[in-house]
Formats: structure tokens, C-alpha cells, sequence
């Protein structure tokens, strides 16, 4: 029994070191992070949403220039979503869960299969956030929703979503449409995820999950094109910025 307990000791922290690559305390960590962060988005949209007019105007300002540039064909791929359950029905889910649900769990993925790709993940939602944050802050924006007059619909109603419901306001800003972190997220989760998993079939699947977002949260009334456009720009800053070092070595030829 003497001999025998050491060595179950030893694979009981084996085991542990397996299923979290820093022992628990590091999880927590990470953990705190993230919901410290979504604490302050929190704070921050209590200041975003203080002038509902600013955030009209914009609104409005982006669909005067869609209108002028494309027109809003945005309308066309509503009615189109609208014509099937099964789209309303998904496109309403992705909406609602691809932020967090999706996001959440593609983190602790990495966090646990891929941790030494974790913090440079982490570190580019984070910025990618921060910035889309300082957006809000500046440029407060009404989604197409809030524009029926336009033609826009709310299909998150018909999903049994209320915006204005106590839950929903609490967690949500309003004024968020540009630049649309929902697009900024998927982008920088897709990709990482293309990048870490080995199966062919499910690379594509990953590379393929950012154009669904971009396409539900449009189909949902939730953003215009340009914001999906300006959500694109801000992953790609925050990307560059937190691989900087990485992409230098990478690049710079080897001396000879």
C-alpha cells in the first residue's frame, strides 16, 4: 500500500496537469479576467447608451451612405431569411449564442488542448474589444432594427428574444452596431481555430463560421454591411498588434 500510493499520487497530478495545463489556480485567473472584462463592457455601455439621438443620427448616417454606395440590399437578404423557418431560426441562434456561447467555449478549447496558443488568442479578443468598446463610447450607433420605417425588421422578436426585457438590457448595448464586435469576434475565433484544429473537414467548418456570423447578424437586423466592414478592420488591428512580435520573426529571412 506504501509503495502503491505514491505512484496513484503521481498519476492523479499527471491526470490534473492534462486536463489544465496550470493547475487551477491559472484557470481561475483566466476566468477573471474575462468576466473582469465584460464587467467593464458592462460599465461602458451604462455610458454609451446616454444619447439615444447621437446614436439615431449615426445610424441613420451609415444607412444614407449603404444607400447611396450598394443600396440597402441588406433589406432583400432579410426578406429572403424571412421566407424560411429553418433561416430565421438559425440565424437568430447564431446571433444570440456566437458571442458568447460559441466564443466561451472555443476559449476554454484552447485554453485546454492548445495552451500555449491561448494568451495570444485571449489577448487579440481582448484588444479587439477594447477597441470596439472606445467605438461605442465615441460613435454610439442604432442597428438597423430600430429603423422599421426603413423596411428593417426585428426577427430576434419573433425568436422569443425582447430587447427591452430587464435581462437583455442589462446585458446589451443598445447603440453597439458599429463597429460590430459580433463580426470582429467571429473572425478572430474562426480563424484561430482553422489554424489549431487538425481535421481538414473541420478547418473549413471554422474558416466558413465568421461568413455565417456576418450573414446572421445582418438576416437579424442587427448590422449594416459597413459594420460587419469596420468590425473586420478592428480584428485585423488587434491581430497585427498582438502578433506583431510572432508575424516579425516569422517574416524577417534568416541571416545568412
Amino acid at each position: 500500500m506504501s509503495l502503491e500510493s505514491p505512484l496513484v499520487s503521481a498519476a492523479a497530478s499527471a491526470a490534473r496537469v492534462r486536463i489544465l495545463p496550470h493547475g487551477p489556480l491559472d484557470l481561475l485567473r483566466q476566468l477573471a479576467i474575462w468576466f473582469g472584462f465584460l464587467y467593464a463592457y458592462r460599465y461602458t455601455r451604462g455610458v454609451a447608451d446616454r444619447n439615444p439621438y447621437e446614436a439615431f443620427q449615426n445610424g441613420l448616417r451609415v444607412a444614407d451612405i449603404e444607400h447611396r454606395v450598394t443600396g440597402l440590399w441588406e433589406l432583400s437578404l432579410q426578406s429572403f431569411v424571412a421566407s424560411s423557418g429553418l433561416l430565421r431560426e438559425t440565424t437568430s441562434w447564431t446571433y444570440w449564442h456566437s458571442q458568447f456561447t460559441v466564443l466561451g467555449l472555443a476559449l476554454l478549447w484552447v485554453y485546454l488542448r492548445r495552451n500555449e496558443r491561448f494568451v495570444r488568442v485571449r489577448n487579440t479578443l481582448l484588444l479587439a474589444n477594447l477597441i470596439g468598446l472606445v467605438g461605442f463610447v465615441l460613435v454610439p450607433t442604432a442597428p438597423p432594427r430600430m429603423f422599421p420605417e426603413l423596411g428593417f425588421v426585428d426577427t430576434l422578436a419573433g425568436f422569443g428574444i425582447n430587447h427591452d426585457s430587464a435581462i437583455v438590457r442589462a446585458d446589451a448595448n443598445p447603440y453597439a452596431a458599429m463597429p460590430s464586435l459580433h463580426a470582429a469576434d467571429a473572425l478572430i475565433i474562426g480563424i484561430s481555430l482553422a489554424l489549431l484544429v487538425r481535421p481538414r473537414w473541420l478547418k473549413a467548418l471554422w474558416l466558413l463560421w465568421p461568413i455565417w456570423v456576418w450573414f446572421s447578424v445582418i438576416a437579424t437586423g442587427n448590422h449594416f454591411w459597413l459594420d460587419i466592414l469596420a468590425g473586420i478592420v478592428v480584428a485585423a488591428i488587434a491581430a497585427a498588434v498582438v502578433n506583431f512580435k510572432y508575424l516579425r520573426r516569422r517574416l524577417t529571412p534568416a541571416p545568412a
